[in-house]
C-alpha cells in the first residue's frame, strides 16, 4: 500500500464475521445494466437512447503494489482512472500506464476540486507503517480527509481497502496502526451509510515491485491460498482462538483484491465491510462474469 504521511484512538470496531451492525447486499451483483434501449417510431428511423454511465474512479495510492493492480483492474474494464500519490507515475513499461492520468500529490495538500473533478467514486490504499503517531495519521487522518473531501464534492461511492484484525488481543489492537484504520472505517460508514465499503484484507500476495526489484511474494501466498483452500473444513473452527489468524487467516491475491474492488464499484447496492471470504467470493463473480 501507498506509503501516504490523527484522529483520536478509538475501540476497534467489530468485524463483518463477529455480527457487526454493518451490513453488505448479497453478493450476487446486478454488475451491468443495459448498454442501449431502442425505441421504434412509424415510418421512422430507429432512435437509439445511450444508457451508459460514465465512470470516473480516483484512486489514492495509485502506484503502490495494491492500488496499480487496482488502476489496471479497472482500464481493463473500460473505468477512466485517475491515480494520485507522491511519486505520481511508476517507473515501469505497461501499456495501460498511458491510460491513466497519474496525479502527483500528498492527500494533505491536495485540490480536491481538480483531483474530484467528474469522479464517480474514490478508492484508498493509504496505508503505512511508523511510530503512533505516524501510523495514526497515514492509516487515520489522511483516509479521513480522503473521505470528507469525497463527501463534500458529492463523490457518490467510496472503497476503503484496510486490514483484517486478525483475532488479536485488544491490547494489540488498540495500537495506532489498527486505530487509524478503525477510526477511518468509522468515518466512512457514517459519511457513506449505504454505499461505502470496507475491505479487510489479510496478506496479500503478487508480484510487488520495490525500488526497481521484483519481490514475487506469490512464491509464499499462492501455496498458502491452495493449502487453506484444501483445509478450509478442518481450519475454520480454529479460527476462533485468540490471534490464530497470523496463521489461520488465508492470503488474498493482488489481483482479487483488485477485482472486489470493481465488483463494488459496478454495483450500487454494494456497501459494508467485507471480510477475507467475501473479498474472494467478489473475485470469483467478477471472474465468472468475464467469461
Amino acid at each position: 500500500m501507498s506509503s501516504f504521511l490523527s484522529f483520536p484512538a478509538i475501540s476497534p470496531l467489530p468485524s463483518a464475521s463477529s455480527g457487526a451492525s454493518f451490513r453488505h447486499r448479497s453478493l450476487s451483483p446486478r454488475l451491468f445494466k443495459p448498454c442501449v434501449k431502442c425505441s421504434y417510431a412509424e415510418a421512422a428511423p430507429i432512435d437509439i437512447v445511450a444508457d451508459v454511465r460514465s465512470e470516473r474512479v480516483v484512486v489514492l495510492g495509485g502506484n503502490g503494489f495494491v492500488g496499480s493492480a487496482i488502476c489496471k483492474e479497472a482500464i481493463s474494464k473500460g473505468i477512466e482512472v485517475v491515480s494520485v500519490s507522491r511519486s505520481g507515475r511508476p517507473s515501469l513499461q505497461d501499456s495501460w500506464l498511458d491510460q491513466v492520468t497519474w496525479v502527483t500529490g500528498d492527500v494533505f495538500y491536495l485540490n480536491w476540486d481538480e483531483v474530484l473533478l467528474g469522479a464517480t467514486a474514490v478508492v484508498s490504499t493509504i496505508g503505512g507503517f511508523g511510530n503512533e503517531e505516524q501510523m495514526k495519521r497515514i492509516n487515520g487522518e489522511a483516509n479521513v480527509i480522503a473521505v470528507n473531501a469525497a463527501k463534500d464534492f458529492g463523490v457518490p461511492k467510496f472503497v476503503l481497502i484496510t486490514v483484517h484484525d486478525y483475532n488479536l488481543p485488544p491490547f494489540v489492537l488498540s495500537s495506532g496502526y489498527f486505530t487509524g484504520k478503525r477510526s477511518a472505517e468509522a468515518e466512512l460508514l457514517s459519511k457513506y451509510p449505504n454505499s461505502g465499503v470496507v475491505l479487510r484484507p489479510g496478506f496479500i500476495y503478487g508480484k510487488r515491485k520495490v525500488n526497481g526489484f521484483e519481490v514475487p511474494l506469490d512464491l509464499v501466498g499462492e501455496p498458502l491460498d491452495k493449502i487453506y483452500d484444501a483445509a478450509e473444513r478442518f481450519i475454520r473452527p480454529l479460527r476462533s482462538l485468540p490471534a490464530s489468524d497470523l496463521i489461520l487467516a488465508p492470503p488474498v491475491k493482488v489481483d482479487d483484491l483488485a477485482l472486489a474492488v470493481i465488483n463494488a464499484l459496478k454495483d450500487d447496492d454494494i456497501f459494508g465491510i467485507f471480510t477475507i471470504e467475501q473479498i474472494k467470493e467478489a473475485a470469483a463473480k467478477m471472474r465468472a462474469l468475464s467469461y
